[in-house]
């Protein structure tokens, strides 16, 4: 059985933040040295809030943050230390899977929570598994008044932390592709319930930013596509399945990030756009997710014209421009400070992160530097008690919330039950759905031609050909050599069927008669394929980036 972190009294109730993972890691030797090494100790059970104000519990998952919510964060912070204070808007990230460690960190330097990246959990580690980690770091809290933030970045595709302990979920092309806003909204539905299942209250996602396709190195098949009206209507029902769970979410990459060809995990990528210029198309995905009441806004590594060497998430204006031109009133969240586009001295990168307009620190390369620094420019004036306080309190609320409707095993912090979340999803039967409307056929016909019950499978890793032909033979196929139609993973010449899994450019020009993209090698993606193979599904799904390849519109059936 699945065991899940213990929602804890308000006071030291479970909350959550986490880091996107291809997108904002710097990798295991990224984590915060002293955590590491710091000697493990048993996590303290929380005890009574130390009579700290609390939210009430009488509003739905679905409405978000509260006012109610916000009022209680501003009683609580006003009454905090500066200690208290420093840690509240600093993020934890550690190096190996020593969580004893990093809960002992986060109770000594008060901080807002951690994030759990794949080198934290032990080689094959499962759902259990994750939420005995979870459960550590969320008694972390002690008898403080407010909870200890758990993040994941479990996007899907290529930014999946949690491996086989967590659901099989696609990047969020296939959702551009499948252009159907319930069939999305049940999907994030199910994942949510998993991750939140594992003891996590944060998933950093949705991706809202537009990608240029092929070009772009490090969002392509991550973002819905490179239409803002396309992008938009699938954050709208990312954001609200989150949201409906209880499990915060967060837009990434603002100001826009698929545009760019430089990774900002290795340097600063530049931007040729302004903010002006990216305040059109670029920041409507943005506007969308704050519309939907998407509780955290994650700033990208950017440099812009006229701040080439400054990233936004050190840059005033930026987050001027959230605030203000997207109209974004919750958590502005840095992405990974140890990321190789941000060079600052030890500590002084979340000092300018809080300055800037930032909430949120998030994966300083030492938490320990990052609080010590933010404590000194409080002290000298550098950093406004004032800046500081509307950070914390912003922060503090999401945890609030989080807690209010943190329903596990049954029980709940500050008596909110069962029906303050939205009922669950079959998650099957919603990872098959948006599997089946996402299949795009970019060469040949919507409905496979010449239905077969037997197929060759060539090309791709041997992970890929055993998992294909598992799904295939699921379905009802036969796979073996010789069989009259050959399918080939991944561009290659020779083969009937041409299946693409990373993103439409990387087979569209593969030559084959019939050339199909799912858009991530998941068991229900490939089945997806055996069904259109067979005859059982014609696909609906249209690319959601422009193409060369002389595509047929099956969008509608």
């Amino acid at each position: 059985m699945r065991i899940p972190s213990r929602v804890l009294h308000t006071g030291a109730a479970v909350s959550a933040l986490a880091l996107l993972v291809t997108g904002c890691s710097a990798g295991a030797d990224g984590g915060d040295e002293e955590a590491t090494a710091a000697a493990a100790s048993a996590a303290v059970p929380a005890g009574d809030p130390g009579g700290h104000a609390t939210a009430e519990a009488d509003a739905p998952a679905g409405d978000g943050v509260t006012d109610d919510d916000v009022e209680a964060a501003r009683k609580i912070v006003a009454d905090m230390s500066d200690e208290e204070l420093t840690g509240s808007v600093v993020m934890l990230t550690y190096n190996g899977t020593d969580v004893d460690a990093a809960a002992q960190v986060i109770e000594e330097r008060h901080l807002a929570g951690a994030i759990v990246m794949g080198y934290n959990l032990d080689e094959g580690a499962d759902a259990d598994a994750v939420g005995d980690v979870t459960t550590t770091l969320a008694a972390a809290a002690g008898e403080r008044g407010w909870p200890v933030a758990i993040g994941v970045d479990q996007e899907g595709g290529p930014v999946a932390r949690l491996d086989q302990a967590a659901l099989d979920f696609p990047p969020l092309m296939a959702a551009g592709a499948a252009e159907d806003e319930d069939v999305t909204r049940d999907a994030i539905r199910a994942q949510a319930q998993d991750l939140r299942d594992m003891g996590f209250t944060l998933n950093f996602s949705p991706v809202a930013d537009l990608t240029i396709g092929a070009d772009d190195p490090v969002i392509n098949v991550r973002s819905p596509g490179d239409d803002p009206e396309r992008v938009s209507a699938v954050v709208d029902a990312a954001v609200d399945g989150f949201t409906s769970t209880g499990l915060a979410s967060s837009a990434k990459h603002f100001p826009g990030h698929g545009h760019l060809t430089t990774d900002s995990h290795e340097e600063l990528p530049v931007s040729d756009e302004s903010l002006d210029d990216l305040s059109g198309d670029s920041y409507e995905p943005f506007r969308t997710a704050t519309e939907a009441g998407v509780p955290m806004m994650l700033v990208g590594h950017i440099g812009l014209p006229g701040a080439e060497d400054v990233p936004a998430t050190l840059n005033a204006d930026v987050y001027e421009s959230l605030r203000e031109d997207v109209g974004f009133e919750g958590v502005a969240v840095t992405d990974a400070l140890n990321m190789g586009a941000v060079s600052e001295e030890p500590g002084q990168e979340t000092v300018k992160a809080i300055q800037a307009g930032a909430d949120l620190a998030l994966m300083p390369p030492d938490s320990g530097d990052a609080v010590a620094a933010l404590g000194e420019a409080l002290d000298s004036g550098d950093l406004e008690r004032e800046r500081l306080e509307e950070a914390a309190t912003r922060v503090v609320a999401m945890q609030l919330w989080q807690a209010r409707v943190g329903v596990v095993g049954g029980e709940s912090a500050d008596g909110a039950d069962a029906d303050t979340r939205e009922a669950g999803v079959d998650a099957d039967e919603a990872l098959t759905a948006l599997a089946d409307d996402s299949l795009t056929v970019l060469a040949g016909e919507c409905a496979f031609e010449d239905p077969t019950d037997s197929i060759a499978v060539s090309g791709g890793s041997d992970d890929a050909r055993a998992a294909f032909t598992e799904a295939a033979e699921a379905a009802g196929l036969t796979v073996e050599e010789g069989a009259d139609v050959t399918v080939g993973l991944g561009a290659g010449a020779g083969v009937d069927v041409v299946v693409g899994t990373s993103g439409p450019w990387n087979v569209e020009d593969s030559g084959a008669d019939t050339i199909v993209e799912v858009y991530d090698g998941n068991p229900a993606s490939f089945t997806a394929v055996a069904k259109y193979l067979s005859g059982d599904l014609d696909a609906t799904g249209r690319a959601p980036v422009e193409v060369s390849s002389d595509a047929p519109d099956c969008a509608g059936g």
